[in-house]
């Protein structure tokens, strides 16, 4: 079995590094899996990148040029949508390459929609957003337009029928239709959601999680960890890895949690700990003192604050199946998320973490102080490695779509 993953990035960002461990993981099994990619950053020779300077200039061009119908809609809200109309240049390389299958996973900015129709081999499309049946949002948040045709986008701030999510929309509708298409999702919940969507609903639709390796990401020794990353050692600390500049990603609930705990007398006792690509504002996250690790990208780093945590936060108000989650939860941490998306397929309630009421500031704070008045026991960090090793080892993952593979080349 030779399959081909495709990917915008390999290892940069959620979605790259879940396509790049379950390309790894393929070929730990034995399956001969390649990987194409328009960014490579890591140093896999199974993994191909740009082949030469034109092709990384159209690459570095790209984004810009995709992004050009957004100019019309200056109010949108950035890095949430896709239009996907620039040519992408891949057929060449497909043939080239002669998958026996290919993958498809997170390539906004990468392929174009009219792109998929000419690819020859039976398709995967593992989701990791719902951008692949919207009209070009990648999660629609309270929106359901995606369950007919779109249009008047709310993230667009448009009021118009016939404007740019729908021209995207019906770009989809046009070209995929009659496709020889599977449709993967690591969670249940966005398995939910795109059998209600008008464009995916009469593909089959299958749920296989994303997969971790669990001789990296595993509990360690919380006193070593500390005081490998310089972390105090007398303090409960509150782990969180949401990125300050996505509404979807929480931050503002997170931060009136914190405020909520603060208040509630719990400041000398409790110590904050962020990773992400911008640094949190301190003045907005209660009365507690705060360490920024800055943009993590190594599993060895990222294993580390983990380890080093008493509980990791994720305020997300809609999110599929998040690493950062299951990374967590690896290395013994338990989690607090507000129940939404996926988190319920990983967080077990009050078992190996807490699931909040959606967007409820007050049950995260609670979720947060539960975990740590609890923390004391091994119990619930011993029920978060479990939960991965039994569910989300890499190694599942990977025989999961190696018999995926096999029956949709052989049927």
């Amino acid at each position: 079995m030779n399959p081909l993953i495709l990917s915008t990035f390999d290892i940069s960002g959620g979605a790259a590094r879940a396509a790049f461990r379950l390309h790894n993981g393929l070929k730990d099994i034995n399956i001969r899996s390649q990987m194409l990619v328009q960014y490579k950053m890591s140093s896999d020779n199974t993994v191909i990148g740009s082949a030469n300077k034109l092709e990384k200039w159209l690459n570095q061009m790209r984004p810009t040029l995709d992004n050009l119908p957004l100019k019309f809609y200056p109010k949108h809200d950035y890095g949430t949508f896709s239009t996907q109309w620039f040519p992408d240049f891949i057929d060449s390389k497909i043939k080239h390459l002669s998958p026996d299958v290919i993958n498809i996973h997170w390539t906004c900015g990468y392929l174009k929609i009219e792109s998929i129709a000419k690819f020859k081999q039976p398709l995967i499309w593992t989701l990791h957003d719902m951008w692949a049946f919207t009209g070009g949002c990648q999660y629609s948040l309270d929106c359901d337009r995606y369950t007919k045709s779109c249009g008047a986008c709310v993230q667009l701030h448009s009021n118009k029928e016939q404007d740019l999510s729908r021209w995207v929309w019906k770009r989809k509708a046009a070209s995929w239709q009659n496709l020889d298409l599977t449709i993967v999702t690591p969670s249940h919940w966005l398995a939910k959601v795109a059998r209600r969507s008008y464009l995916l609903k009469n593909y089959p639709i299958k749920v296989i999680p994303n997969g971790i390796d669990i001789q990296k990401y595993k509990p360690i020794d919380k006193k070593l960890a500390r005081k490998w990353l310089n972390l105090p050692l007398d303090k409960q600390l509150i782990l969180s890895g949401a990125a300050t500049n996505s509404y979807r990603k929480g931050i503002h609930l997170l931060e009136k949690a914190l405020q909520n705990l603060s208040s509630s007398g719990y400041t000398n006792q409790i110590e904050l700990v962020f990773f992400g690509s911008l640094q949190p504002d301190e003045k907005k996250n209660g009365d507690f003192n705060c360490h920024y690790m800055g943009n993590l990208h190594d599993d060895i780093s990222l294993a580390l604050v983990y380890a080093a945590a008493d509980v990791f936060v994720a305020a997300s108000i809609q999110d599929n199946l998040p690493n950062t989650v299951m990374e967590a939860l690896a290395c013994g941490t338990p989690c607090v998320a507000f129940n939404i998306g996926g988190m319920s397929d990983m967080i077990e309630h009050q078992a190996n973490g807490y699931l909040a009421q959606d967007k409820d500031v007050e049950s995260l704070a609670q979720g947060i102080a539960w975990i740590l008045s609890n923390n004391t026991t091994e119990k619930i960090r011993d029920r978060a490695r479990e939960k991965v090793e039994k569910e989300f080892k890499i190694e599942l993952q990977a025989r999961r779509y190696s018999q995926l593979f096999d029956e949709v080349v052989h049927t």
